[in-house]
């Protein structure tokens, strides 16, 4: 039986030439907590993050968690969530997108990651001086937004892995190292590491625990 953590209701009308996402964008929260791949995006040097990113990781990290609680309380008997995620407005970066969901399932057992229509999560494409990045409104509910520069610089699988883990709950961790799927863009664009390693795994597979 599927279980359900995120929904697609957020968007985010991108810059002028883009497509625009989801009309509900109007009623997102008006200073949503943003995860980037990095905020180097052009010069791939480190990057440590900073302090409004620190307390995004932060409410980012306990409104996944708040849900995934919530999904516990309803159903105690729950041993695996499902996640549904829709890559049909990526399909740049459809074979990457299925990657990371492979790379995530086999790393992870308390939740699953199922391609779908619709879907609990969505995945976006576009240029965007940002680059990559999660959003979510501070409710457990987002989506992932994959830039094409971005991707043509650093490893595009490690990039959708990295997006991917926000979706899970985890936070960002610019200044670790290659082998920490969450340092993102950190170690600079040498590293190419698209798994998360032991200390993630097990992070996730406590947060969504019991479902």
């Amino acid at each position: 039986m599927k279980r359900s953590l995120l929904s697609a209701t957020l968007g985010l009308a991108l810059a002028a030439g883009l497509a625009v996402l989801p009309a509900t964008a109007a009623s997102a929260a008006p200073a949503p907590a943003v995860q980037g791949y990095t905020a180097s995006v052009n010069s791939g040097a480190q990057y440590a993050g900073s302090v409004a990113e620190t307390a995004n990781n932060e409410a980012f990290f306990k409104a996944v968690m708040a849900s995934a609680k919530a999904k516990q309380a309803a159903d105690p008997g729950l041993a695996t969530v499902t996640v549904t995620y829709d890559a049909s407005s990526a399909p740049t970066f459809r074979n990457q997108i299925a990657q990371a969901a492979q790379i995530w399932n086999s790393s992870v057992r308390n939740v699953q990651l199922r391609a779908g229509s619709g879907g609990d999560f969505k995945y976006y494409e576009g240029n965007d001086s940002r680059g990559s990045y999660a959003s979510t409104d501070g409710h457990g509910r987002g989506y992932i937004f994959l830039d094409y520069q971005q991707n043509r610089q650093y490893n595009s699988v490690r990039v959708t892995a990295h997006e991917t883990g926000h979706v899970l709950g985890l936070p960002d961790h610019y200044s670790g190292p290659c082998s920490e799927l969450m340092s993102g863009g950190g170690p600079g664009t040498s590293c190419t590491n698209p798994y998360p390693n032991s200390a993630e795994r097990t992070r996730v597979n406590s947060l969504w625990a019991r479902g």
